[in-house]
């Protein structure tokens, strides 16, 4: 005996959440099923030692789109908002910015800032327009693909012809040229390019990093925010939204493969035997995951599938937490500024550096990293008077040369305490606890191929129109009844909800024609 569902969601990541709830009220029968224990996929909040929780993957809220809150209803509790970002100086003359303001650079750099931010969020809230909407596809000659792409004609054009030039040209380049160019402060620089590179396999000098950086800016201008409870909590409010429209969510069911019959999607069956049977089935999994795995080469095309194995998908960010037995001491900071954001990039050539090494399959000698001390906000995450310390640290490449091993985990972790350690001395004799998350780690954890945090790479030739490749950039895929809903499809990662929401929008519109 099979359950039946008007639609299934293999993943209840924050997308797959997204793309169910919004199914559910628009009338369908929803499942969703959940590989691990909870909801939430790599947005979840779990203890790493004794007493001590974090935000396991995803720490900062910066993305989440503002449609997604308003369709569904969201007001998360925050635990801080509007944070700042502090570019640390081992000097203790640091350099802080939130949103167009700047402190720490001369005057210049302060008036050139501003002028930067202006510019990029214009920039950044012309392509926000297109990150939630179905992108059109190419050389088509149906009326809605070619409307979308006049719209965007249009609306370059409403920049000016100086600005729009502007944009053309810094679309595709690279964000060390354009911070060199601008600011004096070094501080400034690498901070900056250390913005436009997280959670990529880029450098500064990398064509395409304007792009991601504008990307950061999307949804709201860079504003950063964190939940009460961890990026966890946005989780349960999202799926406690789904509930409420009607869906239907399992967990600690992992899904084995997607049941293809007579040429289409036709359910799916998980790894206890299982099966549920729906005409639509939308996968949150990445894009190799969902064809080469849980459908399998055999149903689809072979030059589809080699596109798809072809996917750049090489993580390079590592998760580092810290159970501290207090807070470390960094000159320059004030107290109440340990709530803010912390980033370890001196300069932009310093980011570069810490690149070059991943290229070739080996560690950072000096990585990059972005803080944050959750517990300074949320002092549930940790015993009283005790912290935690959550840290993106980059660059740790997904195929280590010599693997993973333990040695390499244990001198990696060294590494990346001592880098620290130059700007907060006394850190190393707090800590209690630590755990490191590689790229292979959060690909175990949180099955993301590759440990990337966007189901691919984030370029131009792996965006928009060719989204996650040519053949399936408007979410469905060349099986019917098959769907992407997760960061592989357009518009990519963060905790948006962009992608799940399109995803929706698309196929209740697909199915209504």
């Amino acid at each position: 005996m099979t359950d039946r569902y008007d639609a299934i969601v293999i993943g209840a990541g924050h997308n797959g959440l997204v793309c169910s709830a919004l199914l559910a009220k628009a009338g369908k029968k929803v499942l969703v099923l959940e590989a691990n224990e909870r909801v939430g996929g790599a947005a979840i909040t779990r203890e790493f030692a004794d007493g001590y929780s974090v935000s396991a993957c995803a720490h900062l809220l910066y993305q989440l789109q503002p449609k997604v809150r308003k369709e569904l209803g969201l007001s998360p509790k925050l635990a801080g908002d509007a944070m700042q970002t502090i570019a640390l100086s081992q000097d203790g003359r640091h350099v802080r910015y939130s949103g167009g303001e700047v402190s720490g650079v001369a005057e210049g750099d302060v008036s050139s800032y501003r002028q930067f931010h202006r510019q990029m969020t214009r920039f950044a809230d012309l392509l926000n327009t297109y990150l939630n909407t179905t992108p059109p596809r190419l050389g088509t000659s149906e009326f809605r693909d070619l409307a979308t792409l006049a719209r965007l004609g249009f609306d370059l054009r409403r920049l000016g012809r100086d600005e729009m030039r502007t944009f053309l040209r810094l679309i595709g380049i690279n964000i060390h040229d354009e911070v060199t160019e601008r600011f004096d402060s070094s501080l400034l620089r690498g901070a900056l390019s250390l913005d436009a590179v997280l959670g990529t396999h880029l450098g500064p000098r990398s064509p395409n990093t304007i792009m991601t950086y504008l990307y950061r800016l999307a949804a709201g201008h860079g504003r950063l925010s964190v939940p009460q409870g961890g990026m966890g909590s946005l989780a349960e409010e999202l799926a406690q939204a789904a509930r409420t429209a009607g869906v239907t969510v399992r967990t600690n069911m992992p899904v084995k493969r997607i049941v293809v019959e007579n040429g289409r999607a036709a359910g799916v069956e998980t790894a206890g035997g299982e099966r549920f049977e729906s005409l639509t089935v939308v996968s949150n999994a990445d894009p190799k995951r969902t064809i080469m795995e849980l459908v399998g080469t055999r149903h689809v095309e072979t030059g589809f599938t080699r596109r798809i194995n072809n996917i750049r998908m090489r993580g390079n960010a590592a998760k580092l937490h810290l159970a501290l037995d207090g807070l470390p001491r960094i000159d320059g900071l004030a107290k109440n500024e340990f709530g803010d954001r912390l980033v370890i990039a001196p300069d932009e050539h310093y980011v570069e550096r810490a690149f070059n090494p991943a290229k070739y399959g080996e560690c950072s000698a000096e990585p990059v990293i972005e803080m944050t001390f959750p517990s300074f906000r949320d002092q549930a995450l940790a015993p009283t008077g005790k912290h935690v310390m959550s840290c993106v640290v980059q660059y740790a490449p997904y195929a280590l040369k010599d693997g993973w091993a333990v040695e390499a985990r244990e001198a990696f972790t060294k590494t990346c305490i001592e880098t620290i350690g130059r700007y907060a001395p006394d850190l190393e004799s707090r800590i209690t606890a630590s755990e490191l998350l590689t790229p292979a780690d959060i690909e175990r954890e949180f099955h993301m191929t590759g440990g990337h945090w966007h189901h691919g790479e984030l370029a131009l030739d792996q965006f928009m129109f060719v989204r996650p490749v040519c053949g399936a950039a408007q979410y469905r895929m060349p099986l019917d009844g098959l769907y992407l809903c997760g960061a592989g499809a357009h518009p990519g990662g963060g905790v948006s909800g962009a992608a799940g929401r399109n995803a929706a929008r698309f196929i209740l519109r697909e199915q209504s024609a």
